[in-house]
């Protein structure tokens, strides 16, 4: 048999997955979230998830969503949780970094609406990498 039993390339497919209704208002919500264009987000979730994370993206937004947390309100406000264990976007090395400086920050008096600003500029910044 010559050939490939299976697609090489799988970005049409995920970006089928992407922007149907669930998918697409999923993405458009952690956009919104960390103030980041919805089509680079999109690609950033293309290039970095396997079609199996992608399609069930929703599901494990709304386990997160729906999850006691006890990790604090700079956590449950940075998507600690969110984006390392239940939408794996980012290492959880790189979400423990960032934790750390917006708890600095909260320590040092900046109010927590601000820290987590800081926090999620840096989420941006490190999705950007």
């Amino acid at each position: 048999m010559s050939g490939y039993l299976y697609e090489k390339d799988l970005v049409p497919q995920k970006y089928r997955i992407l922007v149907s209704v669930r998918h697409d208002k999923l993405v458009r919500e952690i956009a919104s979230e960390l103030e980041m264009p919805v089509q680079e987000l999109r690609r950033y979730l293309i290039e970095h998830l396997d079609m199996i994370l992608l399609e069930n993206l929703p599901a494990r937004a709304e386990a997160a969503g729906t999850k006691l947390s006890d990790n604090g309100e700079v956590a449950t406000a940075l998507g600690k949780e969110k984006y390392t264990l239940f939408i794996p976007i980012l290492p959880v090395a790189a979400m423990d970094s960032i934790f750390r400086d917006v708890n600095e920050r909260v320590r040092t008096g900046i109010p927590v609406a601000e820290a987590v600003a800081y926090g999620r500029a840096q989420i941006r910044e490190a999705l950007r990498r």
